[in-house]
């Protein structure tokens, strides 16, 4: 009597298996990772613009001069979405005066995000 061939994977077949794949993945993260802060950053840059167009609507429409203070619960009628007072790292954004640097990034968002290729440009 002839013995029956079972067919299937050996444990080392799977093993190597295995292998690759936690390769691949341990590969796979920190671009992941970069990716991921790069999508942050450009949300918060976005963001933030929106943000100090509305500013700047504002202090045109109320007559507002360098200088003033910003009210937020009044430029938040100019946004088509909610005013965020804290970025998507859980940072307060800066609120300055009326002019230059009216509204800021965080330093600790800054650093969080460092090394990804952004560039916050007078923010």
């Amino acid at each position: 009597m002839k013995a029956a061939r079972r067919s299937g994977f050996t444990l080392v077949e799977v093993m190597i298996v295995v292998a690759i794949i936690g390769l691949l993945a341990t590969l796979a993260t920190p671009a992941f990772m970069k990716v991921r802060k790069q999508s942050q950053g450009r949300r918060i840059m976005s963001d933030i613009r929106k943000m100090d167009a509305a500013i700047d609507q504002w202090a045109l429409e109320y007559g507002k001069m360098d200088g003033d203070l910003v009210l937020t619960n009044e430029v938040a009628l100019y946004l088509k979405t909610p005013w965020n007072s804290r970025d998507p790292l859980q940072n307060a954004y800066v609120i300055g005066r009326v002019g230059t640097n009216q509204i800021r990034i965080a330093n600790t968002t800054k650093e969080a995000l460092a090394g990804v290729g952004l560039d916050w440009g007078s923010y």
